[in-house]
């Protein structure tokens, strides 16, 4: 072999060489430094709580710290533009919820691309609302408050934890597939709207399940369904709107976990293994149950087009209910 062609393989296989190194390095020393976790809410809120709960767990999985990083505000825009813009590196994460797939509607126009500039690492846990509403009402069944609202068009209303919140779009969604007409009564949050409905002054919430469960429990109000695809777990014995007679009302509220579009593949796949090896620990199960939160997960390919279909559907969700973009 004349030493023109050793220079020229031993050159080839360095340059191969150089090729493989950064998965390699990828999959071999990541972690080594803490990972950022961008939260597009403020500290305290559902998706806060269960970001929080994961990131324990999987700090002490991966052996490095998971900061969390409260980037409230906008409705979750100004987190989600943290970390599209951040280095894809895998040392900065964000843990969203399902108002990411609704902002591309409610917004006239984001400083991001809602599916090009993010990558889908795995959903964490589904949050089933419970259809709630005072036993003063007389209701004890789904299609009794649906035949009540058939019969008197417009003056049956519900709660809402906002325009555009997902307790608004699970109504709106039923409302739609129940073919009744109901007005929505706006509030600044949960807890106003669960007191209205107690008082008897409104007439249903799709509440999320945690701030309600005790007085479900007491008796203080009745849950006639869940708005979920299945049932939940924190209410097992409760049917959901579709098996309590409302095909195609169905609304899935999610938490989940994102990144920079262009991490690399490995780094997605390993946050995506730790996810799940942290959703099987007996802690974090109980800390689901207690608020109302069902464990899911999917691969990270499925959850980019899970993500890019719910976009499609909040889409039309949004035009049907008359929501004008901000």
């Amino acid at each position: 072999m004349t030493s023109f062609i050793r220079l020229a393989l031993t050159a080839s296989l360095a340059g191969l060489a150089s090729l493989a190194t950064p998965s390699a390095m990828a999959q071999g020393t990541y972690p080594n430094k803490p990972i950022r976790v961008v939260v597009p809410f403020a500290a305290g809120s559902t998706t806060d709580i269960i970001a929080r709960a994961i990131a324990d767990k999987m700090s002490q999985s991966m052996g490095q710290t998971l900061v969390i990083d409260n980037r409230g505000g906008a409705s979750g825009t100004i987190g989600q533009q943290a970390v599209a813009t951040a280095a894809p590196d895998g040392y900065t994460v964000m843990i969203h919820s399902s108002s990411h797939t609704v902002s591309p509607s409610t917004f006239a126009k984001l400083p991001f691309d809602t599916v090009h500039d993010f990558a889908g690492v795995t959903p964490i846990s589904s949050l089933p609302n419970a259809l709630v509403i005072s036993p003063s009402k007389n209701i004890k069944t789904l299609q009794e408050l649906v035949d009540l609202a058939r019969a008197k068009p417009g003056t049956i209303n519900f709660a809402s934890a906002g325009q555009g919140s997902a307790t608004h779009l699970n109504a709106e969604k039923f409302k739609m597939a129940a073919k009744i007409d109901a007005t929505n009564i706006p509030f600044k949050g949960s807890g106003e709207a669960v007191t209205e409905v107690l008082s008897g002054r409104v007439d249903y919430y799709f509440s999320p399940i945690a701030p309600v469960i005790g007085q479900i429990k007491e008796g203080t109000l009745l849950a006639l369904a869940v708005g979920s695809p299945k049932r939940a777990a924190a209410l097992p014995n409760v049917p959901t709107t579709a098996e309590a007679g409302v095909p195609g009302s169905e609304f899935n509220f999610w938490i989940g976990m994102m990144v920079p579009a262009k991490t690399p593949r490995d780094i997605v796949n390993k946050l995506h293994d730790e996810v799940e090896k942290a959703l099987a620990s007996p802690e974090v199960k109980e800390r689901f149950l207690k608020l109302g939160a069902d464990a899911w997960t999917l691969k990270p390919e499925q959850f980019d087009t899970y993500i890019k279909d719910e976009i499609k559907s909040n889409a039309a969700l949004v035009k049907a209910a008359g929501l004008q973009p901000q």
